[in-house]
């Protein structure tokens, strides 16, 4: 009786010990993904004060620290940036949480986490863009439904709208 006991309570152990790997990687997924957004709202949506659309379109936030002129900044990213990884659209991240860059589609050596982003004018010309930010652990992703893009465990996927306000 006592060993049939102790077999349920080892079979338990086991499944909280997966579980918490799992709550880890997914908070530390969420996290990063929360980085991401945040550099990307951080960038110029707005007017000047003659009145004119103002848009950051050449900030590379594909690396650390970010750098003006060498990148794709809010500019509308190309279909599929979500799916696969998209050079201007794409970064990669160590277990430590140190930005890899992102001038590669294949993830470099040492790459723990793959974060992907897309920015989408909404409707397109008009003031207001939706950013998506997607992070995966480094690993073959797998089927993830009909589009390959709802979120998988140890996924974290974010939405964000931005709109210019006038000066």
């Amino acid at each position: 009786m006592l060993s049939v006991a102790l077999a349920g309570l080892a079979h338990l152990f086991t499944i909280a010990t997966r579980a918490n790997a799992s709550a880890r990687a997914t908070t530390y997924a969420v996290v990063l993904a929360q980085q991401k957004m945040e550099q990307l709202r951080g960038l110029r949506y707005g007017f000047d004060t003659s009145g004119n659309a103002v848009t950051d379109l050449d900030t590379d936030v594909s690396v650390q620290p970010e750098s003006p002129g060498l990148g794709t900044g809010l500019q509308p990213s190309p279909h599929g940036a979500l799916t696969e990884n998209t050079v201007g659209f794409v970064d990669y991240v160590d277990a430590n949480g140190a930005s890899l860059g992102g001038a590669a589609a294949v993830p470099p050596p040492g790459a723990a986490y793959i974060r992907r982003w897309s920015v989408e004018p909404l409707p397109p010309g008009a003031t207001t863009i939706v950013i998506q930010v997607l992070v995966m652990p480094a690993r073959h992703r797998g089927a993830a439904g009909p589009n390959g893009l709802a979120r998988l465990p140890d996924e974290a996927r974010m939405m964000s709208v931005k709109t210019r306000k006038a000066p």
